[in-house]
Parts: C-alpha cells; structure tokens; sequence
C-alpha cells in the first residue's frame, strides 16, 4: 500500500467528527491525533520531507505520529521559502496523545479534554485547505 497522507488527513477528520458529533471521545481524540499528523506529514513533504516509492517518510526522524509531528513539522516549515504563510501559532495540542492510547479505557477520554485535539486539528485542516487554494498540493 502507498501512504497517501492527504487523504489519510480528510478521512480521520471526518471519521473523528462523526465520532466526536456521537459522544465517542476516545476514538474520535485518537483520530484526531493521526488527521492532525497526516495533514502535518502532506505539508513536510511540500517543504522538504523526502518520502520512500510507498510514501513514507525516508528519515526515520520524520517516521513520528501527532505527540511529534507537530514539532517535527516547524523544522521544516522554517527552512522553506513558502512556509511563513504555514505557522501553528499555538503549543502543540497533541503533547500529551500517544499513539498507545488506544488501548485505554474509554472513561479516561471526555468531551473537554478532546476538545484541545479537535481544535488542533482543525488548524492543520485549515493549512491544508490553504495550501491546497494556493497549489502548493
């Protein structure tokens, strides 16, 4: 299979809204986190990210999820010439998500705490779309 980290952004996005819309917290925060990577990741590869024939990352550096990716993408946004018009302005939402906790109980998830992930993935929404107008995608 190739990684397609464009549509892997708009699927988990809309896959987590459903989920988030039906009072499912812990899939939709774990979807969230990999909407928000995978977004981050289409817009490293416009700034630099270097990707394998299938689609993942060469470096293993850049092979991270959201808890990173987030970070990650700053170093390449910064060195790249188009990239003042792509800056996350706030700390990073996803410090505290780990891929692993999709093994966790459903209780540890509620509204209010998913809700700092859903916004921070609509910020990386939001510089897909913007890329997307200007053809940088």
């Amino acid at each position: 299979m190739t990684a397609d980290f464009l549509d892997s952004h708009i699927r988990h996005w809309q896959d987590a809204e459903l989920l988030y819309d039906n009072n499912r917290h812990a899939n939709a925060d774990h979807l969230y986190g990999f909407s928000a990577e995978c977004g981050l990741k289409r817009l490293m590869v416009c700034f630099g990210m270097t990707v394998e024939p299938d689609g993942s990352p060469t470096k293993r550096t850049d092979r991270i999820h959201a808890d990173e990716a987030w970070d990650r993408f700053e170093s390449y946004r910064s060195g790249h010439v188009d990239g003042a018009a792509y800056v996350l302005a706030v700390e990073n939402p996803f410090a505290d998500w780990k891929a692993s906790q999709r093994y966790a109980h459903r209780s540890a998830f509620d509204r209010v705490g998913v809700q700092a992930r859903r916004a921070g993935a609509e910020i990386v929404r939001k510089l897909i779309a913007r890329a997307q107008q200007q053809g940088l995608i």
